[in-house]
């Protein structure tokens, strides 16, 4: 395998306690910037090392730090992003469950280059044993003088706070998270202003997904230029991959940006195939709002080259024959997978968790819903294919957060990439025979059946 950041500890034991984490050089990161570096040059490191956005849209982490507002005198936040949310993405959980203190640790590095003396961690409702193990963790990092007044007597203050989500997937979004944070109802901000000038409370503020925050030690520790050294390209580093579905070794995988997606998913180092060796079928590569692949372009791009699990191969060929990394929510699907059923589940959870504050969004998730039902139900028309393309076309980009995005991209894909998978529900409902409507015919027959009626 390959090198390992993050998880480098993760099966020590005792590694969440403060104890064993310090042991194993936590906390270093901390002594080495506040003691010999002043904050700008740990922003300079992020910025050499490459590092961008683990959260899903991939943006320069360096560069986002230093869109802060520095010159209004107003206090500045971090506010880590643990909503996970995203179906099909774990690894966020799996760091802050079993390595606490890393993100602390992050949190108070990335904090003194920021400039901010009070920072929170804002968690999914869901995790409340999670909410806990953090809360003990900080604790822990208060008795030990690492939170607080005068931090190793530099004269910095810090205080870190963690906060339990209300249990909605659109506090993931930046924007809408600091609201839920100040209290309010969850609803996307309009940008500009964004964060970095006009935040949390109206101050500025740096929002940040856990996985990147748990890196900035190891970057700080051993330079952002070793950084960039690992991964390929402009995608640096190494990365969480929460894997799932029909595959031999579902869970979190860190692995260096660059490897093949085909190595990713045979080798028994990492997924060791197919769940009872089935056909692989199609492959979401980054959670449950990025486009579906088929199995002919999941290990080769349109072109024939090599599918590499990094920002750029994986988008390569557009949305038209690629897909994106996004938060790296792994999710494999063998021969016996119904994408139209698969589609309307994601059209589901998008509908409910939409905050109807755009009526694109609004609607339109809703409309998705009642076709993809309708059609995966074997009471659907062959116009409603059609009308899906349609509602997901007005949907794109005209919405105040990137949700109304999510909920349109799986449809559309699903549409390109397996269309006769709809028509054959609209023309075939009664081979739709058990009671989960999953297409048990290869897909292959499935195109031919389709292709033999329309002749």
């Amino acid at each position: 395998m390959g090198q390992k950041i993050l998880l480098e500890h993760a099966n020590v034991p005792g590694i969440k306690t403060y104890e064993v984490y310090r042991q194993h050089g936590g906390y270093r990161s901390v002594e080495k910037a506040l003691k010999s570096m002043t904050p700008d040059e740990v922003v300079e490191e992020v910025k050499t090392s490459g590092l961008r956005g683990r959260g899903g849209a991939g943006f320069p982490t360096g560069m986002k730090w230093s869109f802060i507002d520095k010159k209004s005198g107003k206090p500045r936040h971090l506010v880590c992003n643990a909503d996970e949310s995203e179906p099909g993405t774990f690894k966020d959980r799996y760091l802050m469950e079993y390595i606490p203190h890393l993100l602390i640790e992050g949190m108070i590095t990335s904090s003194y280059a920021l400039g901010c003396n009070q920072s929170y961690i804002y968690i999914r409702g869901e995790y409340m044993w999670v909410y806990r193990i953090l809360e003990t963790a900080i604790k822990e990092a208060y008795a030990a003088g690492w939170l607080g007044k005068n931090i190793l007597g530099t004269g910095w203050d810090l205080d870190l706070a963690v906060h339990c989500g209300g249990g909605a997937y659109i506090c993931g979004e930046e924007t809408a998270l600091i609201e839920s944070l100040e209290g309010k109802r969850g609803n996307p901000r309009i940008k500009p202003p964004f964060p970095a000038i006009s935040g949390l409370w109206q101050n500025p503020t740096v929002v940040n997904n856990v996985e990147s925050i748990a890196v900035v030690p190891w970057i700080v520790n051993n330079t952002g230029a070793e950084y960039a050294k690992i991964g390929i390209g402009r995608s640096t580093g190494t990365k969480l991959i929460s894997a799932s579905g029909h595959c031999k070794n579902p869970g979190v995988y860190e692995i260096e940006l660059g490897l093949s997606v085909d190595e990713f998913m045979n080798s028994d180092e990492y997924l060791g195939g197919m769940m009872d060796d089935r056909p692989l079928k199609a492959l979401i590569p980054g959670g449950s709002s990025v486009p579906i692949l088929p199995a002919h372009l999941i290990f080769k791009n349109a072109e024939g080259g090599d599918r590499l699990m990094s920002y750029e191969s994986l988008s390569e060929g557009g949305f038209a024959s690629g897909s994106m990394l996004g938060s790296g929510g792994f999710i494999v699907y063998n021969d016996t997978t119904c994408v139209v059923r698969n589609t309307w589940n994601f059209s589901r959870f998008y509908h409910h968790e939409s905050c109807g504050q755009c009526s694109p969004c609004r609607e339109g998730t809703g409309w998705m819903e009642k076709v993809l039902h309708r059609i995966e139900t074997g009471h659907g028309r062959e116009e409603d294919i059609d009308l899906l393309w349609d509602i997901q076309r007005k949907i794109e980009g005209n919405t105040i957060c990137p949700l109304g995005d999510a909920a349109a991209w799986p449809v559309a894909a699903a549409i390109r990439h397996f269309r006769e998978e709809f028509e054959y529900h609209v023309r075939f409902p009664e081979r739709i025979k058990d009671k989960d409507h999953f297409v048990h015919e290869p897909f292959e027959k499935v195109r031919h059946l389709v292709a033999k009626q329309t002749v």
